[in-house]
């Protein structure tokens, strides 16, 4: 990311276009429409909405946790009239709770999932979600987010019959904020044409008549850019499946740690539980940020912090992207001296605990 910046309209800026494209393709698995856009993953959902809407179109969201319900929040700012389904964030969205909804309402044009919702540490199965729609009838879109997932879980936007999947450069593609992509199927497409939101900057008309030509209707992040060719490079070095095999490693490190504090993760279930961060509950008459605070300060290193519904009450490891097992344990470790610090836990085992699991482990 460092190199010069170059001509955005030259010969070498369309040839980066060009291959960037084609391995976002590789990475959502579509064959279909990307598109990119100098913003971080609310301008991609902003993008999903403005493109495929029309004032008073109804969507489908599920009150998985803070990310879902913010994208609620842009729809309902755009005049879509979002159907609000109340759900518990501890476990994933069910196929047969879409279906359900669907069949109550012929008109919602949209059912909007966040894939890994990072503040609760919940992965849904949209495979399935977009199995059952399809084999519903109901011509709903399905739109996915894919922010805090793509490049970490398995996620297939072909296969899956996603219409829209919306993600960003600062998780799974290991890059500061600041890249917005999407994936856009042949019935978003479709949508797109008759959809009568206003909109510019997100337009994806102007995208894909400069995108042709290897360029972008704006000034784009270029370094940003460069540094997306180079994660892409590393992606596929080591090979999607291994890098969805260590994440699920490090995610299942991370939860025998926590098992070994006496604590407990907000998932509800295990094969549910996030590949790209880990939400950890403190018991009551503690507080997660206090205990954040601490490990802080004494050991420089940040934690996630809790958001809604569970701001105050978990703390969030992180184990995605560029991450190795010594990393992660070191990780591990500056928490558990602050749980001890903090006087949530009185017993040291669960770095131990991580460290036979991680060694137990033939993947690394």
């Amino acid at each position: 990311m460092a190199k010069a910046t170059i001509d955005h309209r030259g010969p070498e800026f369309a040839d980066l276009t060009a291959r960037l494209l084609e391995g976002l393709r590789y990475l959502f698995k579509t064959k279909h429409d990307v598109f990119m856009y100098p913003a971080s993953g609310s301008g991609a959902w902003e993008a999903a909405i403005a493109n495929t809407l029309s004032p008073g179109d109804r969507v489908l969201l599920f009150e998985q946790g803070f990310f879902a319900q913010t994208w609620a929040k842009v729809a309902s700012r755009f005049g879509i009239d979002v159907v609000n389904v109340e759900w518990n964030p501890r476990i994933g969205v069910r196929p047969e709770a879409v279906i359900r909804q669907l069949e109550q309402d012929a008109t919602i044009k949209a059912v909007c999932i966040v894939h890994n919702e990072t503040s609760t540490g919940v992965t849904t199965d949209i495979e399935s979600i977009g199995r059952a729609m399809r084999d519903s009838g109901h011509p709903a879109m399905l739109f996915v987010d894919a922010v805090s997932s793509l490049a970490v879980t398995d996620l297939q936007h072909d296969a899956w019959s996603i219409d829209v999947t919306v993600s960003g450069s600062q998780k799974g593609m290991m890059l500061p904020p600041g890249l917005a992509v999407l994936a856009v199927g042949p019935r978003a497409m479709e949508a797109h044409e008759g959809a009568m939101l206003p909109r510019s900057y997100w337009d994806w008309d102007d995208q894909k008549r400069f995108n042709e030509r290897g360029f972008f209707p704006y000034t784009p992040a270029t370094n940003l850019m460069f540094g997306l060719e180079e994660a892409l490079a590393m992606l596929a070095e080591e090979g999607l499946e291994n890098v969805f095999a260590r994440h699920a490693l490090f995610g299942r490190v991370t939860r025998a740690a926590v098992e070994g504090w006496g604590l407990d993760v907000v998932s509800q279930n295990e094969s549910e539980a996030s590949q790209a961060a880990t939400a950890v509950l403190v018991p009551k008459g503690h507080d997660a940020d206090a205990v954040r605070a601490l490990i802080l300060d004494r050991f420089d290193m940040s934690l996630g912090t809790g958001l809604d519904p569970f701001r105050g009450q978990v703390f969030r490891v992180g184990h995605i992207g560029d991450l190795g097992p010594l990393q992660l344990i070191g990780t591990l470790a500056g928490v558990e001296m602050g749980l001890q610090l903090s006087g949530v836990i009185s017993k040291a085992e669960g770095v131990a605990a991580a460290m036979e699991a991680l060694i137990k482990d033939t993947a690394i």
